[in-house]
Parts: C-alpha cells; sequence; structure tokens
C-alpha cells in the first residue's frame, strides 16, 4: 500500500533528512520526504494509523502529517469510480487553498520546531528582536570599546541585562529549538553551533555582569551583550531570507485539479439535464458540455459537433474538430458547439489525474541533498568544540586563571558563530533574485541556480516554447488566372466569417490586417470532417482540404502542397465554379529568438533537443530552421518525462523548457524545470524558474546568472567558513607566545566583518 502525506513544519533539508529518518523507525514503514511539496510518500506492510506516524514525528520535531487533500489512501490499487480529486471533496473548496491550510488553521501555535517554524512567525522575532537590539546596542560597549558617546545612565545595566535576557529567550528561541533537534537526531550543524555561540555569550555576559555588579570582585569582566545582541537579529534576518526562497514554491497539482469545472450538466434517462457536484460523476454517465465551456471528465461524443481546444491539457495550440466518436480530455474547452459524451474516465482513470501522478513521483526526487552549508556547519561545530574545550584546558593549565581560560574558549566560540555561514547563500540568492527579474527571469527554486553547472541537454517544447504558439498565414495564392491573391482571401475570409475554427481566425486576422473588404456570404454548411460551403457574390463556393480534393479526383499542385505541409503548415484549399481557384496555408510560426538560443547553447556544448506532442514533419520542419538535431515528436506526457530520464540515466544534467500541462511531468524530473511565462499555471508551479516574457533567449541569461551565482555561493562559503582555519587557532591563543592573541572583542570583531565581507561580495554579483 503506498499513501500520500502533508507534513507541516519542514523548513530546510535538515528537516526534511529528520521527518524521513523518524518514519523509517517504524516498522513495516518505507517513507520518502520531499520539502518542495512538502509531502511525504509512504509504503507500508499494512495500514499504520496516522496517530502512529505523528508519536514518530515528534520525536524528531514539532512536525505534523496529514493525509494530504488530493489524494486517495491507496494510489497503486484500482480504486473504480473513485475520483482522487473530487471525489471525498468539492471542488470548489479547494480553490485557493495550500497543501499546508489544514495544518495552519488546526495549529496556530508556534512551530519553532523545524528549525525556523512558520514564516510569518520568524518575520515577527525578526522585527521584534531588532527593536529589543536597538537599546542593546546603544547602552552597551561595541565590542568593549569606549565611544565618545555615551548613552549610558545609573543603572542601565540592569536594563541590558533585562532586555537581553528576553532577546535570548524569545529571539534566540528558534535557534535552541533547532538545536535541540538537531543533538536529538545526533546531527549537529548550524543551529547547535549558533546556539553554543549565543549560549556561551550570554552565559558568560550573566556571569560577567554577576562579578562587576553584584560581587563586585576585582578587575572589570567584559560582557558581550551587544555580541549578543547583533548576533541574533543578523541570524534571524538570514534564515527569514532563506525561508521566503522555500516558500515561494507553488503546488502544481492543485493547479491541475483545478482546470476540471466544479460541477456536470448530468443527462438523466428521462433526457432532463441536473446540475450536480463533478465528484458525482461516474464511468458511463451522459454529461452535456455547453459551448465555451470546460469539459469535466475523459469521455466519448456520442452526439453534436465542436471543435475542442486542448491547448490547456496537451500544449499545442491546433483545437481539434470533435464529432460523433471521437474522444476528448477532461480539463480541455469546447468551442462553439454543444456536445454531449459519455464519461469514460475519472479519478485515477482521468487524463490529469495520471499526469499529476508522473508530477508527484517526479517531484519525490527533488531537494533530498543536504546544503553545502549545513555540513560545513556540522564539521564547524566539532571543530570549534573541540578547540574550544583544548584551549580551556590548556589555559587553565598554565595561567590557574579561569577566568583566562573561559575567555579563551569564549573567543573560540564567538569566532567560529557563523554569522558569515549563514548569510553566504540566502544573500547570493536574493541578489540573484533581484538580478534576473528585469532580466525576465523569476527563480522559484534557489537550488537550480546550483544545479545549472553541469547541465549539457536542454530539452525544449515546440508549441509556445520555441513558436508562438497560434497560427499564421504564411502563404495566400491564387491558383487561377482568373482570380488574384486577394480574391482568394476575400471570399475564404467571408466564409470564415460564420466559423469560430482557429484557422478561421488566421484567415480573419490575414484580412484585417491587409485592409480586406469582406464581401457577404450566404447558405454557409459544413462539410463534415472538410470544411465549408455557402455562396459568394452569387458563386457556389468550398473551403476544403486536399484529402477531399483527392477523394474528388481533382487535380492541384501536390509539389506546392507537400512543400507547404513540410514546413508545418495546415493548407487550405478554395473551389469556385467547380475549379480549385486557391488556397491559404497557416503555420505555427518560430519565435524570431529561438535560433539565437540555439546557437548560443551549442556554443556552449550544451545539446538543444526538442520535445513536442506535434505531428512528426511539422517537428522536422521547424528543427531543421533552428538546426536542432535530436527531436522526439508525438510524444505524450509521459513520454517525454521517459526521454529526460534517458538522457539523465546516461550521466547528464538535463534542463527543460515548456509551457503546457503535457509539459508539467517532464518539468518537474528535469534537473531544472523553465517554465514560459505565457504557458499553462501548471507548467509554471511544476517549475524552477518562470521565463516572465515568454522569451527562449532568457535561457541564455539564467545560464550565465546561475554560473555567477554559483561563483559567488563558493566564494561565499569558503569566506563564511573558511577564515576559520586561521581564525579559530588564533583565537585559542597559538600565537600568545610572540605576543599574538585575539581578545574576545577582536574575534567578534573579525566575526563581524566576515559578515560584511560576505554581504558585499553577495552584492557584488552581475548577470554577465
Amino acid at each position: 500500500m503506498k499513501h500520500i502525506y502533508t507534513i507541516g513544519g519542514m523548513t530546510c533539508s535538515h528537516c526534511r533528512s529528520s521527518v524521513e529518518k523518524a518514519l523509517n523507525t517504524i516498522d513495516g514503514v518505507h517513507a520518502t520526504v520531499t520539502l518542495n511539496p512538502p509531502l511525504a510518500t509512504i509504503r507500508m506492510d499494512k495500514h499504520i494509523p496516522t496517530e502512529v506516524l505523528q508519536d514518530a514525528l515528534m520525536k524528531a520535531g514539532d512536525y505534523t502529517i496529514q493525509i494530504a487533500p488530493d489524494t486517495t489512501h491507496n494510489m497503486d490499487q484500482d480504486h473504480a469510480g473513485m475520483n482522487s480529486i473530487h471525489q471525498t471533496h468539492d471542488h470548489n473548496e479547494h480553490k485557493g487553498m495550500s497543501m499546508m491550510t489544514e495544518h495552519e488553521s488546526g495549529h496556530s501555535h508556534d512551530h519553532a520546531g523545524g528549525h525556523m517554524g512558520h514564516m510569518g512567525n520568524l518575520k515577527n522575532k525578526f522585527w521584534i528582536s531588532l527593536i529589543v537590539a536597538i537599546p542593546i546596542i546603544l547602552l552597551s560597549p561595541m565590542m568593549g570599546m569606549k565611544l565618545p558617546f555615551n548613552f549610558s545612565f545609573e543603572g542601565s545595566q540592569w536594563v541590558v541585562l533585562a532586555l537581553a535576557s528576553f532577546l535570548y529567550f524569545y529571539g534566540g528561541w528558534p535557534f535552541l529549538q533547532g538545536a535541540k533537534m538537531e543533538l536529538k537526531a545526533k546531527n549537529p550543524a548550524m543551529m547547535t553551533l549558533i546556539s553554543m555561540g549565543i549560549t556561551v555569550s550570554y552565559i558568560y555576559s550573566v556571569y560577567a555582569f554577576v562579578a562587576n555588579y553584584i560581587l563586585q570582585t576585582p578587575g572589570h569582566r567584559m560582557d558581550f551583550f551587544w555580541e549578543l545582541a547583533t548576533l541574533i537579529v543578523i541570524m534571524l534576518l538570514g534564515h527569514w531570507i532563506e525561508m521566503k526562497a522555500v516558500g515561494n514554491a507553488g503546488n502544481a497539482l492543485q493547479k491541475m485539479a483545478e482546470l476540471l469545472p466544479g460541477s456536470a450538466h448530468l443527462v438523466q434517462p428521462d433526457g432532463n439535464i441536473k446540475d450536480v457536484p463533478l465528484q458525482q460523476i461516474i464511468k458511463g454517465q451522459h454529461v452535456m458540455v455547453k459551448a465555451g465551456e470546460k469539459i469535466p471528465a475523459d469521455g466519448k461524443v456520442i452526439s453534436g459537433e465542436t471543435s475542442v481546444n486542448e491547448s490547456m491539457v496537451t500544449g499545442e495550440a491546433k483545437a481539434i474538430k470533435k464529432s460523433e466518436g471521437a474522444t476528448v480530455i477532461g480539463g480541455s474547452v469546447n468551442g462553439s458547439g454543444s456536445i454531449v459524451i459519455e464519461v469514460t474516465g475519472t479519478g485515477e482513470s482521468g487524463y490529469l489525474s495520471q499526469v499529476m501522478k508522473l508530477v508527484r513521483q517526479a517531484q519525490q526526487e527533488k531537494s533530498k541533498a543536504e546544503s553545502v552549508s549545513d555540513k560545513v556547519a556540522k564539521a564547524l561545530f566539532y571543530i570549534a568544540l573541540t578547540v574550544g574545550i583544548i584551549a580551556f584546558v590548556v589555559w587553565y593549565t598554565i595561567s590557574k586563571d579561569i577566568n583566562i581560560a573561559l575567555e579563551r574558549m569564549v573567543t573560540v566560540f564567538i569566532i567560529a558563530c557563523p554569522h558569515a555561514l549563514g548569510l553566504a547563500i540566502p544573500l547570493v540568492v536574493a541578489r540573484s533574485t533581484s538580478l534576473g527579474a528585469p532580466h525576465g527571469l523569476l527563480i522559484r527554486n534557489r537550488n537550480a541556480l546550483e544545479k545549472a553547472k553541469p547541465i549539457s541537454v536542454v530539452t525544449m517544447d515546440k508549441t509556445g516554447t520555441l513558436t508562438e504558439g497560434n497560427f499564421r498565414v504564411s502563404a495566400v495564392k491564387s491558383l487561377s488566372e482568373k482570380w488574384s491573391d486577394t480574391d482568394i482571401l476575400k471570399v475564404m475570409a467571408a466564409m470564415e466569417m460564420h466559423s469560430n475554427h482557429p484557422l478561421a481566425v488566421g484567415i480573419l486576422d490575414k484580412a484585417k490586417e491587409d485592409k480586406v473588404e469582406i464581401p457577404q456570404a450566404q447558405n454557409i454548411t459544413l462539410i463534415s470532417g472538410t470544411g465549408l460551403s455557402g455562396t459568394v457574390n452569387g458563386q457556389e463556393a468550398e473551403i476544403v482540404t486536399a484529402a477531399y480534393l483527392d477523394k474528388k479526383g481533382m487535380s492541384y499542385d501536390k509539389k506546392l502542397f507537400n512543400s507547404l505541409a513540410e514546413k508545418g503548415n495546415s493548407v487550405s484549399y478554395l473551389i469556385l465554379k467547380n475549379e480549385v481557384a486557391g488556397l491559404i496555408a497557416q503555420g505555427d510560426q518560430i519565435k524570431p529568438e529561438a535560433k539565437q538560443t540555439v546557437e548560443e547553447l551549442q556554443k556552449s556544448r550544451i545539446i538543444p533537443v526538442m520535445l513536442t506532442g506535434d505531428n512528426e514533419a511539422s517537428a522536422k520542419a521547424v528543427a531543421i530552421q533552428l538546426d536542432i538535431h535530436d527531436v522526439h515528436a508525438s510524444l505524450l506526457p509521459e513520454n517525454k518525462e521517459k526521454v529526460i530520464s534517458e538522457y539523465q540515466h546516461t550521466g547528464k544534467g538535463v534542463m527543460m523548457v515548456g509551457d503546457g500541462v503535457n509539459d508539467a511531468p517532464a518539468l518537474a524530473r528535469a534537473d531544472i524545470g523553465v517554465a514560459i511565462g505565457a504557458g499553462t499555471d501548471v507548467a509554471i508551479d511544476s517549475a524552477d524558474v518562470v521565463l516572465v516574457k515568454s522569451n527562449p533567449y532568457d535561457i541564455i541569461h539564467f545560464l550565465s546568472l546561475a554560473k555567477n551565482t554559483s561563483k559567488k555561493m563558493v566564494q561565499n562559503l569558503w569566506w563564511g567558513a573558511g577564515y576559520n582555519i586561521i581564525a579559530i587557532p588564533l583565537a585559542a591563543g597559538v600565537l600568545a607566545p610572540v605576543g599574538i592573541i585575539f581578545s574576545p572583542a577582536f574575534g567578534a570583531v573579525l566575526m563581524s566583518v566576515s559578515t560584511v565581507i560576505v554581504a558585499i561580495n553577495a552584492l557584488m554579483l552581475r548577470m554577465k
């Protein structure tokens, strides 16, 4: 059995790892956990109550687990007649509801667990801590330095003690809770190191306060309240920035569910129409779909005729003519005709549900690696702890003075505290995001910036990505001396005035563009599966396909037809007076930036690949113009995802660029998913990066930005942690024999300087 659960309280890769480990400790459970979306996929030998899973999570931290609202309990079994999206919930109730809604509405307390807790609480903690920190900073000596101005007053030291104590327990609480979780999991990392730094600073400062002002022992002991305040505020700010990057992730699965309407027109046995909630529709029932409505479920047309726009679910621009016996996909948009369908698929058997399942499976392989900063912080923790203890023992042994020994240990802990390390990545990410926006890049997943370096293959959808995604007239040609090209356009536009077919729109747009006066047409009738017939200016006229001409044995220039078709055009012929008078060819136009994009990829030794659901002839025609040699046509969503998996299995890093629902599984599967901004919400929410301007050349901009961002990340990580290679031994006093020794104040200065350097380096990030 396989169950899908929503996890509450996760905010980072360490959280994900802790949750996964906790669930896998349960006998008979194999769990895979993802951070974005916050889901746990659990395979179990026998049914295990949610309460048992919750108990296991509570031992790991303040996490919650609930059955995901848009999934069934057993995804591997055939639940006949069960709608995994709508069977137990009204669709309208889910609109605008995130996967965390149930958790948040039922748990309004402070989830400080999961390292940071909820974003709103972290934001509030930062602002309140900042307000409290200001008087501490003003009333305390800055790193032991005497300033020319003094804001202190009689008894101000007690005010500082009170405010610092509040700040330690309030602002430092997320870090202390995070450290508790890390230590419980026997995996100390950044939270433990931060907690150790602020705890030692606070305890030592309280000791100094008692010694100076209560016991009044000889000699003045410097406190670290100033350092404590700045440390907590800066670390809260850094983690808030990082949390915002995590919180920007969307819910592609819900967007897919919203493609379906909330109700359907059920045809009852007596012929009457009754509107019922979609979840009540079952396989075999008859449903009416009116003009302009979304088709509520997969089905077969049993009466009526229309054209259906399937672009929202297939990604292709062509509207497809549907008549009796044709199949339709739930979520696609009906044209101007009214049809009755027999429902053939709902729930897990429906097309959208299958696509959703693929997206979910692909997403589960994301966000499994721990962040580099956490790994470095873990190592830094053990190094600082070891060196600090050694320094304390050595100095106490040498000096027999506990104050001197404690000062060395405090200095080591403070200098090792990862101010800079905590900000190294978030600041670079924030800078790269702000740089990307003016260039049409919306970076939704920060990991995409780090994954760009090994990319060697860029797979791209055709329609809407490399091409404009709508039909335009590419040729108007008279085939008889009796009529001009303009005459052909006039007559065909007059007849198409009575049609809502996408090809008709292209012809009418052309007539409007050329400012052609369109005559009146009469007696327009539909030629089933072929075109139109009618009367224009008193003469009989027909708009037909090449197949119709072949069937009637009418001669036409087949060489011309083949040359137009091979370029991906749809060709319509006009018959006047039983003669093939002319033709109009329409094709999807290649975006002007597409050619340059392919060239730049090839220069960078990145292989461009076309993945499309369109026919092979049309795909190859576009590929030839763009110089793309690797083409995969007539692909279903699962086929696109499979192609990407095959590339990955050969060790290649793969980027996928697409715009339709059919691209969503591939976008999720790829190492980096890039969505065209003009595409569907589903594609956008499945992607790591969105090209807001729908300009394919922004792929090149992203790769350039990612390259420079990775460099800055490495530089900041090296400085944020690497300076400790020199600083920690100096703080411990290894050069004391030659007169070089760091005071705690100097240690705090060096720690602060490292933070400033990291911030400046992040701000120096450029696009190129």
